[in-house]
């Protein structure tokens, strides 16, 4: 297929020089929405948002080395909405390897907010885990009239294990009324060496993220739009049967902002995102011959109406109200490999003409209604449709004088009712209270619903080979969807105790959760394939079908601070301890739950320089999902240290991940298939995770 445009390792220094002429700023918002905001772009890092994510608390189901896939609460993939600047993006990919988290980079995000369970329904619908909400458009404008450069920085760090570079740059130019931003990132790495210095086959990747923000404002109105970019050539999956070799995406975006009469305010996004992405092999860690090929756009907009309204006394109220529109569009076909006789003479088209339209509608208060008591509330209410085409397999005729489950199942697929609508409804109702000056307590009750994705509903193969391309689980099982499944409809409990000192020096909090999931999308073994000759071997292939399901958990929080002690400036505590239990209504445990995780972190400061020392420790996982053939992993301790120093426009980085060399296999990190096709007899282990690193980086701003 013929690409719109190609980015290459020159076009990215090419496309930084000419980008010279563009701004960087932090995204004006409501500073009640925002959890943490990032600080000056020279403090933050290169590469992917994991590590900042997993401070605020979110887990991740190990994928590509551009992006792995977040889990808020034991719930992973399309239970957790990814939004940024106001986008609701969708994975266009079988097994998901271009989540919404792979279009964006750490050093291109301005703020990031993670909220788990219960949310506004401002914040989406269609989740029924949480929403990470991401602040990528930079709009600061300056004092002066005329247009004109404000700052720039290029930054660049390499990190020994996988042999990988990462590269950034951002510039800003801005008036009183003008800002305008540019924001680039860059990396490429080799496949990384676990703890015994042997290398994790089909880790190497490439990527390279661009965002061009200009915005305008005058006394009443502010508007931003958002030109963004994005190439990877390739990038290994080494839990999944086909890697991707080649993700070209080209965005939209748009957010108007008006202050209207009495203190009201409208705002309004819009959204465009177009995705080609094409699966194969391309290298010979893990080889093999099938193009797969995804053609999606994403297409939305949100209209906002901030109303305050007063209530009791001197109290008030903003009321919300909120209407959207979604429009996802997905063609999913795999073109006929010349010569083969199983994989021709026609293209197999997986989904033809898929379409996933959400239509919403929503209102959403916060209540101050004593000086210690504050409320939130509202209802939201989306209308989801889904339908796709008629399909086709590789071939009709039997193959090799075995019967053709794929023709069969075609046949099956084409002749049913294929349109099917859910109507959603989510509820929120939270009440925090300041029990004393040094006390708070939320408490809150949620009702969540999400409705099948389209490769739920449509994923239509039977046979090995197509069932195999279907997941984004990382098991190395098979999966076929199922028309007629049910929304997943989650009623949360949860609440969260805080308590600080009388001198802000320390803090301490607990929030304890438990959800109900009615008819969770979950999976029934219809089958078994075994490609090697050992039992070891063997794998399940599933359909996809609704369960009841319960998960339950605490996170707890502990920080604290000192100044002037031992002669640094001020010292830094940092600890977090965090249990998940989910199963099913007959105490089947459920995929991927991460076992108990201990993080502590100390930090001290003195001068222009700082250091940081973390553990981790990751808990023994012996729960797992026997129908997914989930392997235990045992427990493990990590042991990281960074060390960084600034100096006027210079900052220099250091820092050794995994110091200890630690071997270790990741509780989420899926099999790992790539090792398994090197051996062929040998069994399916987790993904190893990677060795030891020194790092060191460097940035320069102007």
């Amino acid at each position: 297929m013929q690409k719109s445009f190609t980015l290459t390792r020159t076009s990215f220094l090419v496309f930084t020089a000419l980008s010279a002429l563009s701004s960087q700023a932090e995204t004006t918002q409501d500073a009640t929405e925002i959890i943490e905001v990032k600080g000056h772009q020279s403090q933050r890092p290169l590469g992917d948002l994991s590590q900042q994510l997993r401070e605020q608390g979110v887990d991740f189901s190990a994928a590509g080395g551009v992006s792995a896939l977040p889990v808020i609460n034991g719930m992973m993939g399309d239970r957790v909405k990814v939004i940024i600047d106001g986008a609701e993006l969708t994975a266009a990919c079988a097994n998901q390897m271009n989540p919404p988290l792979s279009y964006i980079s750490a050093n291109q995000v301005a703020a990031t907010q993670v909220i788990a369970g219960i949310k506004p329904v401002r914040s989406g619908g269609d989740n029924i885990a949480g929403v990470i909400n991401l602040e990528q458009m930079r709009t600061q404008f300056s004092d002066t009239e005329q247009l004109s450069w404000q700052q720039g920085y290029f930054a660049s760090e390499y990190q020994s294990n996988g042999d990988k570079w990462l590269a950034g740059a951002g510039a800003r130019w801005a008036s009183i009324n003008w800002s305008i931003d540019y924001q680039g990132a860059y990396e490429a790495s080799n496949s990384y060496e676990d703890g015994h210095g042997d290398t994790v086959l089909d880790t190497l990747y490439q990527a390279q993220n661009h965002a061009l923000t200009t915005a305008w404002r005058d006394e009443r109105q502010q508007l931003t739009t958002k030109l963004t970019a994005q190439a990877i050539p390739y990038q290994g999956f080494p839990n999944q049967y086909m890697d991707m070799t080649d993700n070209q995406s080209l965005g939209a975006h748009v957010k108007y902002q008006r202050n209207l009469a009495q203190g009201a305010r409208f705002t309004g996004y819009f959204n465009w995102q177009s995705v080609e992405h094409e699966m194969g092999f391309f290298t010979d860690e893990k080889p093999g011959t099938m193009p797969m090929i995804t053609d999606a756009s994403d297409r939305s907009y949100k209209l906002h109406w901030a109303l305050p309204i007063s209530l009791i006394g001197t109290h008030a109220s903003d009321i919300t109200l909120g209407h959207e529109l979604f429009d996802y569009q997905l063609e999913d076909y795999w073109p006929a490999l010349a010569g083969s006789m199983m994989m021709g003479p026609n293209p197999y088209i997986n989904i033809n003409d898929g379409k996933r339209q959400r239509i919403a509608v929503f209102a959403d208060s916060d209540t101050q209604l004593t000086s210690d008591w504050w409320i939130n509330a509202g209802v939201r209410i989306e209308h989801v449709r889904t339908d796709a085409g008629k399909v086709q397999p590789y071939n009709d005729s039997p193959m090799m004088g075995m019967p053709n489950p794929d023709a069969t199942a075609a046949t099956t697929f084409n002749q049913a009712k294929r349109e099917q609508t859910d109507t959603l409804v989510d509820f929120t109702v939270a009440v925090k209270h300041r029990l004393d000056a040094l006390q708070t307590l939320e408490l809150g009750i949620a009702q969540k619903n999400r409705a099948p994705n389209l490769y739920e509903r449509y994923s239509w193969g039977r046979g090995t080979m197509a069932t195999t391309m279907i997941g984004w689980f990382g098991d190395g099982n098979g999966y076929v969807g199922r028309i007629d499944l049910k929304p997943e409809t989650a009623q949360t409990l949860s609440a969260t105790y805080q308590l600080e000192s009388a001198h802000d020096d320390w803090q301490l909090s607990l929030s304890p959760f438990y959800t109900r999931v009615d008819d969770y999308v979950d999976a029934e073994v219809i089958g078994t394939f075994n490609r090697g000759t050992s039992p070891v071997t063997a794998r399940n292939i599933l359909q996809m079908t609704n369960v009841d399901a319960t998960l339950k958990g605490i996170d707890a929080q502990y920080n604290q601070r000192w100044s002037q002690l031992l002669g640094v400036d001020e010292w830094r505590l940092s600890a977090s301890a965090k249990y998940t239990h989910g199963e099913q209504h007959n105490g089947r445990p459920l995929y991927q739950i991460q076992p108990l995780t201990l993080r502590v972190a100390l930090s001290q400061q003195w001068g222009g320089w700082e250091q940081t020392v973390a553990i981790e420790h990751v808990a023994e996982k012996d729960r797992v999902d026997p129908q997914r053939l989930e392997n235990r992993t045992e427990a493990y301790e990590l042991i990281n240290w960074q060390l960084s120093y600034t100096a006027a426009q210079w900052q220099v980085n250091m820092g050794i991940t995994n110091v200890l060399d630690e071997f270790y296999r990741q509780p989420l990190g899926g099999v790992n298939i790539a090792a398994q096709k090197a051996a062929a007899n040998d069994g399916f282990d987790n993904i190893a995770g990677a060795g030891r690193s020194i790092n060191f980086g460097v940035r320069y701003t102007f």
